[in-house]
């Protein structure tokens, strides 16, 4: 048994999907950057701000790889997990990777809607300038995104995605 790695962007529903995944499988839950606040005694924007982002990058991976390769675990990661490091070879050699491609237009109207406070690097009060810098990220990071054993293109619910895991042999 190997983990399941959802891999995407800020906002793609990563901790939502991926906790009703678990649920579903009988797996654990596991939200990388909980681990790294757990772990650094900080939230991720205090990271960021005393650290700086290749410090929390570094912690990044370092919480990626402890965690165990042979275990029942649904992994929701940070959107820039897999373009770090060899992060994505990792998540590739130790667990089934799905990416959660959303369009960046829906995940601005998702942060502007929530205005959750936990992303450093989308701090954008204007919409377009969310939406540009979005499209901006999105399109650095979709090279490795692609890289995903699974590609999920749309907005999908944790039994369709389960569906989609059984044709892979998973659940």
């Amino acid at each position: 048994m190997k983990p399941i790695f959802l891999l995407g962007m800020p906002s793609s529903g990563k901790s939502t999907l991926g906790r009703n995944l678990a649920r579903l499988l009988g797996y654990e839950f596991v939200d990388l950057d909980k681990r790294i606040e757990t772990r650094e005694g900080l939230t991720i924007s205090e990271l960021f701000a005393l650290r700086g982002e290749d410090y929390f990058r570094q912690a990044e991976s370092a919480v990626l790889k402890s965690l165990p390769v042979q275990a029942a675990l649904v992994v929701s990661t940070g959107g820039g997990v897999p373009c770090f490091f060899d992060n994505i070879a990792y998540i590739k050699t130790h667990g089934l990777s799905v990416f959660l491609d959303l369009p960046p237009s829906l995940l601005a109207q998702r942060m502007l809607h929530t205005r959750k406070d936990d992303r450093p690097l989308y701090r954008k009060t204007d919409p377009e300038e969310l939406l540009t810098t979005l499209e901006a990220t999105y399109e650095k990071r979709l090279p490795y995104y692609q890289q995903a054993d699974i590609i999920v293109t749309g907005e999908t619910t944790a039994e369709h995605l389960l569906e989609t895991l059984r044709y892979f042999g998973v659940g």
